[in-house]
C-alpha cells in the first residue's frame, strides 16, 4: 500500500507545483498563504527550519482551508506526529529515515521520504512508499540524472517530487517527465517580498507560475 493517496496526487499533478517556503515571522503566516491562493496556488510545503514552523502549519490549516497544507524537514517520529495533529495534509523530508516513514504512516500522515540514490530509493520501496522526493534535485544531476537513477525502478510505477535548484526555466523540464507530476517552487515565495510584506508581489510570483503552467 502507498504511503501516499492517489487522490491527493492527482491534485498534485493537475496543479504541477508546490510552494516552498518557511516562515520567520509567524504574522507571515496567513497572509502569505492566503498571497499564494490568490494567485492560483493551492499546495504548499512549509518547512520547518524555524522555531515557529509548527505554529504556522496550525495557522494556516486552520485560517485557510482551501490550502493543502504540506510540511518539510520532517525529521523525526515525534515532529511526523506532532505534524499531522497540526492539521498538515502530507509530509515530507529531505532524507530517508524509515523511522520517520513509519511513524507518518502509524499518524495517517500521507509522507513522502526524500531520495537521491538508488539505494535510498530501495529503502523508500522496501517500506511501501511510491511517491518520494528528489532532493537535492538540480546540485544531484537534475533531470539527466533523475532519468538515469529511475530507470530501473520504472515498472514499479515509482514517481518523484523534484526540489532544490527548480526554477520557472528548468520546471517544465521536470514537468515533462511523465514519472514527475508536480516540482517543489521554492523561488515562487521570494525572502525580500515577504519580508516587505509585499503579498501583491506574492500574488505576481504564483499568477506568473501558474499562467507558464497553463501555456506549456
Amino acid at each position: 500500500m502507498s504511503a501516499f493517496p492517489e487522490e491527493l496526487l492527482s491534485h498534485l499533478e493537475k496543479r504541477g507545483v508546490v510552494a516552498g517556503f518557511s516562515v520567520e515571522k509567524i504574522k507571515h503566516a496567513v497572509p502569505l498563504a492566503k498571497a499564494l491562493l490568490a494567485g492560483g496556488i493551492d499546495v504548499i510545503e512549509l518547512t520547518l527550519r524555524t522555531p515557529i514552523g509548527l505554529n504556522a502549519v496550525k495557522l494556516i490549516a486552520n485560517e485557510v482551508p482551501e490550502m493543502v497544507v504540506g510540511v518539510g524537514t520532517i525529521l523525526t517520529p515525534e515532529t511526523a506526529v506532532a505534524v499531522k495533529k497540526a492539521g498538515a495534509h502530507f509530509g515530507v523530508a529531505p532524507g530517508m529515515n524509515p523511522r520517520v516513514v513509519k511513524a507518518a504512516r502509524e499518524a495517517g500522515l500521507p509522507f513522502a521520504p526524500g531520495i537521491c540514490t538508488p539505494s535510498d530509493l530501495e529503502a523508500a520501496i522496501e517500506l511501501g512508499c511510491r511517491f518520494v522526493k528528489f532532493f537535492p534535485a538540480e546540485a544531484a544531476g537534475g533531470v539527466t540524472y533523475l532519468k538515469s537513477m529511475a530507470a530501473p525502478y520504472n515498472h514499479l510505477g515509482i514517481r518523484y517530487f523534484p526540489l532544490g535548484g527548480v526554477n520557472s526555466e528548468n520546471m517544465l523540464d521536470y514537468l515533462a517527465e511523465d514519472n514527475v507530476p508536480t516540482v517543489g517552487g521554492t523561488w515562487i515565495v521570494a525572502k525580500n517580498l515577504v519580508q516587505n510584506e509585499d503579498w501583491a508581489g506574492i500574488t505576481a510570483a504564483a499568477q506568473k507560475v501558474v499562467n507558464t503552467l497553463k501555456t506549456s
